[in-house]
């Protein structure tokens, strides 16, 4: 009999293709990883894996037992969804993914209130800006801002998050829209929407800095740093920000909430997903139409 545990480090290192990006997606370290996979290798009595260098390359053998791994790997998921969702009460753990902005400036001045509702449900929240999936039980519930793909995912669109220019009070060039200079992404989030409606609006004036983070934007826009782009619900509520106007065409994101089928009539999940919902459609800053 095979140990999941080696298994699931397996299809980790299979899908990522290194050791250490199997590590990093599992939480766990680099030694860690390579002993799981040098176990099952042991386990299965052949060699699954080539360690070149910079990567990892299945071997044919790998690659078949890649595939049957997987199928695997769904059925013990759908086992812990089935057990799951037949749980009544409303206790337990539920493991909440949602964009790093709404997580630090939104969601956490809830908590206390979704704690006082329910205290037997431990409440894990992760930004993560990445898509996660709800089959592998990255996350029990995803809030996201483009529409969930995800097969066997119910979504549900909760409202939108509108954007605009924002520069500290004290911006040398607050009134001189000529010589604004702009805190925007760096290359690697070209294809970002919110960066491709930056890059629109500042038509060629210089950029001040690129930072990786809205959070940082945040924080470059409050020092002086130039002029960013930000949630409105974060620099409307922000008293050294001010909000700056601009001719190109409004922007906003879409908010989804999305859960795999399985688990959607889950108590403890239904408690969560309800609170989201609330607090989300309730708050004016994020209305469906404006």
């Amino acid at each position: 009999m095979f140990d999941w545990e080696n298994i699931r480090h397996f299809l980790a290192v299979a899908r990522i293709g290194t050791l250490s990006g199997a590590a990093r997606s599992l939480n766990v370290d680099h030694a860690t990883v390579s002993r799981r996979l040098s176990a099952f290798e042991d386990e299965a009595k052949a060699r699954l894996v080539d360690r070149l260098p910079r990567a990892c390359k299945l071997t044919p053998a790998g690659q078949r037992v890649f595939e049957l791994a997987q199928a695997m790997e769904e059925n013990v998921y759908a086992i812990e969804r089935f057990l799951e969702a037949s749980r009544t009460p409303l206790s337990g753990k539920v493991m909440l993914s949602a964009p790093p902005v709404l997580v630090a400036n939104f969601l956490v001045t809830h908590l206390a209130d979704f704690r006082r509702a329910h205290p037997d449900i431990q409440l894990s929240v992760s930004g993560q800006a990445r898509q996660v999936s709800l089959s592998r039980r990255e996350a029990d519930i995803a809030v996201r801002l483009v529409r969930p793909e995800e097969a066997a995912s119910v979504a549900r669109k909760l409202g939108r998050m509108p954007f605009g220019l924002y520069a500290s009070r004290d911006y040398s060039h607050l009134h001189n829209p000529s010589a604004w200079e702009f805190i925007t992404y760096d290359a690697r989030f070209a294809d970002m929407p919110q960066q491709q409606w930056l890059m629109s609006v500042a038509k060629g004036r210089p950029v001040a800095c690129q930072i990786s983070d809205i959070n940082g934007h945040l924080a470059a826009a409050q020092a002086g740093a130039g002029v960013a782009g930000l949630p409105c619900f974060l620099g409307d509520s922000d008293a050294r920000l001010q909000r700056v106007a601009h001719d190109s065409e409004p922007f906003s994101r879409d908010i989804w909430m999305a859960v795999h089928r399985d688990l959607r009539r889950s108590p403890q999940l239904r408690a969560v997903m309800n609170f989201l919902a609330t607090i989300i459609t309730e708050n004016p800053a994020f209305a469906k139409e404006k």
